[in-house]
């Protein structure tokens, strides 16, 4: 995108440009306006754009969507906040360079933060692509670590103790997703039996939450971009992220990771279904080195991990066939399909731990 001379003439969703550019140049000495917007796609709807000035220097602002919002979704005080207390530590985050609690300027908050050159991998097509094989060991090397690196953080050290409550992060994350499955059953016209008989295993062998970390909550090579040398250049998304056990963080992550070559249960289309990988026990191995934490019961928090992701979308196929959000080019016997694939991914890590 080319800079457009006449500024009244640019449109960018959800912003006011002019008095947005105007705040970031009385509240920030970044760069100069006028500046190029360039919709940024993903980033779970919020309205992010690459911003442009004449030499070239970028950065990217972002704020919720248009229209009504549930009372904590798309929290922009909660990003900036996470971002703003990570990069003084040197952890791998965008830089953070305005936020913006005054409504009047564009109708919503918003913040500005330096833009991190990296692409993101969300199929294993892109990883074809951006990642030559030599190198993907590296990459998830520089993945898991970044993870034990944001873990071993002392939350209260860093300005962020009140990000949210520390105690029986799993515990509750278990009686949630169980109640959304209840109250799905009916329009989802789905039930299954495992659903109800993990989450009573789940309750009843939950271990000690090790510490209270900071945990993403949806750390994944989505959520990260990726630079030319395949190392973390940025994690991005922080919209989950709350303080709770860093083993479920650690779950999530690995529940998508080969556990050997050829691995019948990862989706054909991951990220992470080409050659050139290392595999689910070693990133393990790795991150328990690195943080100190026990990972001897990993395969609990990759179970919980499925059970709660068949929770979740249990929820949205309900909602699809309560018609409310449109099936237009869904795909719900695929979804439905998601469905019974998470129980059973965590019928089989529960089968592990017995």
């Amino acid at each position: 995108m080319t800079m457009n001379e006449n500024a009244d003439a640019r449109v960018a969703e959800g912003y006011d440009i002019q008095a947005v550019e105007a705040w970031i140049e009385a509240n920030t000495d970044y760069f100069k306006p006028p500046l190029s917007w360039t919709r940024l796609e993903g980033g779970h709807s919020n309205l992010t754009y690459r911003l442009e000035d004449h030499s070239g220097k970028r950065a990217v602002v972002r704020r919720p969507p248009m229209g009504e919002l549930l009372p904590k979704a798309h929290d922009m005080n909660r990003e900036w906040s996470l971002i703003a207390a990570f990069a003084p530590q040197g952890f791998p985050v965008p830089e953070p360079i305005g936020f913006c609690e005054d409504l009047s300027v564009t109708g919503a908050l918003f913040y500005v933060m330096g833009f991190s050159e990296g692409r993101p991998l969300f199929t294993n097509d892109d990883t074809l692509a951006w990642v030559p094989e030599v190198q993907r060991r590296t990459l998830a090397y520089s993945f898991i670590d970044t993870l034990a690196d944001m873990h071993v953080l002392d939350p209260d050290v860093i300005g962020l103790s009140t990000l949210g409550k520390k105690e029986d992060y799993v515990g509750r994350q278990i009686k949630a997703w169980y109640r959304s499955w209840e109250s799905s059953i009916a329009y989802a016209e789905l039930d299954d039996p495992r659903a109800h008989d993990f989450k009573d295993y789940f309750l009843a062998n939950q271990p000690e939450q090790v510490t209270a970390s900071v945990v993403h909550g949806d750390y994944y090579l989505h959520n990260c971009l990726f630079g030319r040398d395949s190392k973390v250049s940025a994690v991005l998304d922080w919209e989950l992220a709350t303080l709770g056990d860093p083993l479920a963080d650690l779950g999530y992550t690995l529940r998508a990771w080969p556990e050997s070559a050829n691995d019948p249960h990862l989706e054909p289309t991951a990220p992470t279904a080409v050659p050139g990988f290392p595999f689910r026990a070693e990133l393990a191995q790795r991150y328990a080195e690195r943080t100190g934490f026990s990972v001897d019961l990993l395969d609990y928090y990759v179970g919980f991990n499925n059970w709660k992701t068949a929770a979740i979308l249990h929820g949205v196929y309900a909602r699809y066939r309560a018609g409310q959000k449109s099936t237009e080019g869904v795909d719900l016997d695929g979804l439905r399909e998601g469905i019974l694939k998470a129980l059973s991914g965590a019928e089989r890590a529960i089968e592990r731990l017995k």
